[in-house]
């Protein structure tokens, strides 16, 4: 089917009498299939009806746009008629006339008898031709609504929008009409857009159900597909085997926004406007060396973070290991971590008990590679397929050094061997190493193989000890590597300084990225405090896999600001918790909307984007897909990993959070 409704990055604000402006929606994208009967859910204030009312061209987005078979909507129009719960009804006309009001405004140019035979036909659609000269007053709830219906669909519209249109009813009027909606939406083909609080209604009504995160800023939470069979009839519709799970994921999304809303409602207020403070607030930050740390160096060397209110104390460590504990213990503020360990550390997988973080922002992408020892390369392992074959021939388990048991290389390297048939825990032994340790551990032989970042790859290049096999833009190009990481209270406590910090690394994060800055930034790189002599190997503009062949440019390697780089990402979050169930660390969380929105804090991460002087970026929730061309879609994460190989389809699970 194709798209009827184009709903294209709206935002809508309102304003406020003391100024300022409530921003009532943020970021909605969706489209609309033709004959498609969509249902938007969510509590009250999530802006429900402000998406209908623009839909109707009641009211213009403050930002983006609707599209309308591609042209824009810019004003209410006969093809789209909206039926509201008070019913709008003239007093004193008759149901006849009622509904020949808008016949006769809209078919003006068509003959009388043929407009009265659409008044008619209505009626009939609605089982109200024996009450066609009764006055409202005479009617019944029900039966008022019914007329309601019947004015918007005798004009034919191309959508029709319906604003909790059986709220007020009584239980067996309001099923009774539901089947009668069903009915006809169904014998018309229109395509329809119903607001309601009712999740059996959306259920029973429903093609799919676009549920709302709360207001203010509300945006798509998930949208649920209702895969139940047409025609639909209540009792079949109950006893359907989906219907009850998907009825207890909305109402699980419903009770994850009630307890977010209840949680935000006792936390100290944090409106992240930062003031200019007196004297810079010292936050103290953990950071493995390597090139994912390019922002800090040079936001520190040009003074970004001072001028957003912030001093930085850096504190280096060897592993990562060691950097959780000193975070987990409050002994730091903050760190730049994979983008694995914020929900990691809250689902409490790092051996610590759930631990509330937070991040704010995503510091670099992209930037591993899978290295193996240069005799798999003399024995014709050039691909993934080389090594499953070489693995069957051997009959023993690949030696692989990762950063993180459980880091975003890891998730990256395994997801890439998997697709090409061998199984990471059958036929590889993955052990934790830090990237100081690995080049040591490959020279004498003790693994085979490791994946790491540019700067030990190189090293390892240099020095005819590995070849590379494949990097992550080869696995998935702009994934989230490194992010800040901090801790939900510390950070809730002073959202001006987590702005601040974000602010200052988003603007050296621009300069990283101009090539034009390479030969100043591989001079700061190479200073002591950070790589050392050996980076300047790294940040040359040709990778040099070791194979003999040419060496290339890789354009975007090392990522930090293009191409929204820098927005925590739930999209991407849920592809994290997907694979951390893949490989049985965790059971998949049934309440991972609210692990997300507690977890990615994409509201700091807009306020350090103007404070840096940047655009807004919104999160896209399109689906993607990585090299095994699987696409994920966060809205269906088990159907992802029910196609996966080495995977089976979990049973979700509520996570304890911290």
């Amino acid at each position: 089917m194709s798209a009827l409704i184009t709903v294209d990055n709206v935002s809508q604000a309102f304003p406020l009498q003391g100024g300022g402006h409530y921003v009532a929606l943020k970021d909605i994208d969706l489209d609309i299939a033709e004959g498609e009967f969509v249902s938007l859910i969510g509590h009250s204030g999530c802006g429900k009806s402000t998406l209908l009312n623009l839909l109707a061209g009641l009211n213009q987005a403050s930002q983006g746009g609707i599209l309308m078979h591609g042209r824009q909507i810019t004003a209410p129009g006969p093809e789209r008629m909206v039926v509201f719960q008070n019913y709008s009804l003239l007093p004193w006309m008759s149901v006849r006339q009622n509904v020949a009001l808008a016949v006769n405004n809209v078919m003006a140019d068509r003959p009388l008898a043929e407009r009265l035979e659409v008044v008619d036909t209505s009626l009939r659609q609605v089982r109200l031709s024996a009450a066609a000269d009764k006055r409202p007053a005479e009617l019944s709830g029900g039966m008022k609504q019914r007329v309601a219906i019947a004015r918007a669909l005798a004009i034919r519209p191309q959508l029709l929008l319906l604003d909790e249109p059986f709220g007020a009813l009584d239980a067996l009027t309001r099923g009774n009409l539901q089947q009668l909606l069903m009915q006809i939406c169904q014998e018309s083909g229109v395509t329809t857009v119903m607001v309601t609080h009712d999740v059996d209604e959306a259920l029973l009504l429903s093609d799919r159900v676009v549920m709302l995160t709360n207001g203010p800023r509300a945006q798509i939470g998930q949208i649920l597909t209702v895969p139940l069979p047409r025609p639909r009839q209540r009792l079949e519709v109950i006893e359907h085997p989906h219907y009850y799970p998907l009825r207890a994921e909305l109402m699980g999304f419903l009770e994850q926004q009630r307890r977010l809303r209840q949680r935000r409602s006792v936390l100290p207020a944090a409106t992240p406007v930062p003031a200019r403070a007196e004297s810079p607030v010292p936050v103290r930050l953990g950071y493995l060396p390597g090139l994912d740390v390019a922002p800090l160096a040079l936001a520190m060397e040009r003074g970004f973070l001072e001028s957003s209110g912030v001093r930085v104390l850096p504190q280096p460590f060897v592993c990562w290991q060691q950097l959780e504990e000193k975070l987990v213990a409050g002994e730091l503020d903050a760190a730049i971590t994979s983008a694995t360990t914020p929900l990691a550390l809250a689902m409490g997988l790092s051996g610590h008990g759930p631990w509330p973080a937070v991040t704010p922002m995503t510091v670099s992408r992209n930037g591993n590679a899978f290295a193996l020892a240069r005799a798999f390369h003399q024995d014709g392992v050039r691909s993934a397929s080389d090594l499953a074959a070489w693995l069957d021939r051997e009959g023993r388990p690949l030696r692989i050094a990762v950063p993180q048991a459980r880091g975003m290389a890891a998730l990256l390297l395994r997801h890439w061997l998997a697709a090409a048939g061998i199984d990471p825990d059958r036929q590889l032994e993955l052990s934790s190493c830090s990237p100081m340790e690995m080049l040591r551990a490959l020279r004498a032989g003790e693994i085979d193989g490791f994946i790491a970042g540019r700067y030990r790859i190189a090293l390892a290049v240099q020095d005819g000890l590995a070849t590379v096999l494949a990097t992550d833009l080869d696995i998935w190009p702009g994934h989230p590597e490194k992010v800040l990481t901090l801790r939900e209270d510390w950070a809730e406590a002073q959202p001006e300084v987590v702005v601040g910090l974000c602010a200052g690394l988003m603007q050296a994060a621009e300069i990283c990225d101009d090539g034009g800055q390479r030969e100043m930034l591989m001079g700061l790189m190479s200073r002591p405090q950070w790589l050392g002599p050996g980076s300047l190997l790294a940040l040359q503009r040709q990778f040099d896999t070791g194979t003999g062949d040419e060496p290339r440019q890789l354009l975007r390697f090392n990522q930090f600001h293009a191409d929204r780089a820098h927005v925590p990402n739930p999209a991407e979050g849920t592809w994290i918790l997907s694979q951390f169930s893949r490989w049985g660390w965790a059971e998949f969380p049934s309440n991972r909307q609210e692990l997300l929105s507690r977890t990615y804090r994409t509201d700091w991460c807009d306020a350090a984007l103007e404070l840096a002087g940047f655009p807004p970026l919104r999160p896209e929730r399109r689906a993607f897909a990585l090299a095994d061309g699987i696409s994920f879609d966060q809205d269906d994460p088990l159907g992802y990993l029910a196609r996966l190989p080495f995977s089976s389809t979990p049973t979700p699970s509520l996570v304890p959070l911290p």
